[in-house]
């Protein structure tokens, strides 16, 4: 799951237009992205079997990034930092605050949907949780294109952005759908795992960076941005 959860943060700034759909992207990803980081650091350990030319999938060992508890957390920390850092009273900074902490944790969500049994409670060694609809790929796909399609629906709908910025937009999404179907289909199993920690964590910064600079400056219409407002 990664085009899915980049689905879900274009959405979300249907719900909140003063969040910049980078930061947006950026928080949907953060579980990942401190996923490969501790990777790297040895805190956390992905395993590429040697039947991942047919399975397409590691096994992960990751309390920190992505156990329940541990994503709560991070959905905090990250709401907490929006919060401190977003203008405007208490009460105008709720909805950004909230927006954000649930696209964080809406990775979880999405991954225990995805994922088999692998995703710990607690990171202290607990009951770990998945339903593995990856076991059926083509409707996992399918999920993960129709939250794709969809965030793009919800995205466009009341913005000011340009026509060209919109194909430009569309595209970018659509190829990461593209790369995600491929990596989960035909791609060949990584050389390493710090090859694949490293090369996620540049796709994920370029990502959010494409993101960041295509959704500066949109403007919804009166009536969405009305809706907006807490």
């Amino acid at each position: 799951m990664f085009a899915g959860h980049i689905g879900v943060a274009i959405a979300a700034s249907r719900v909140e237009p003063r969040l910049n759909v980078g930061l947006l992207v950026a928080a949907s990803l953060l579980l990942d992205l401190l996923l490969w980081l501790f990777v790297l650091l040895g805190w956390e350990t992905v395993v590429i079997p040697a039947d991942f030319q047919q399975t397409h999938q590691p096994r992960f060992v990751f309390p920190y990034s992505h156990s329940l508890l541990s994503s709560g957390v991070w959905s905090a920390t990250a709401g907490a930092f929006v919060f401190l850092l977003f203008g405007g009273s208490s009460a105008e900074k709720l909805r950004p605050t909230l927006v954000l902490a649930v696209v964080v944790v809406s990775h979880w969500l999405l991954d225990a949907l995805v994922h088999g049994p692998e995703l710990p409670v607690t990171p202290a060694g607990s009951r770990q949780l998945g339903l593995g609809l990856w076991s059926a790929m083509t409707v996992a796909l399918a999920v993960e294109a129709a939250l794709v399609i969809g965030g793009l629906c919800l995205f466009f709908a009341g913005s000011s952005m340009s026509r060209a910025r919109r194909l430009v937009f569309a595209a970018i999404s659509l190829l990461v759908l593209a790369f995600t179907v491929v990596g989960m289909t035909v791609a060949p199993p990584p050389p390493s795992a710090s090859a694949m920690a490293g090369s996620s964590l540049v796709t994920i910064f370029l990502v959010c960076v494409l993101y960041g600079w295509l959704g500066r400056g949109v403007r919804r219409s009166a009536s969405e941005s009305l809706k907006a407002r807490p």
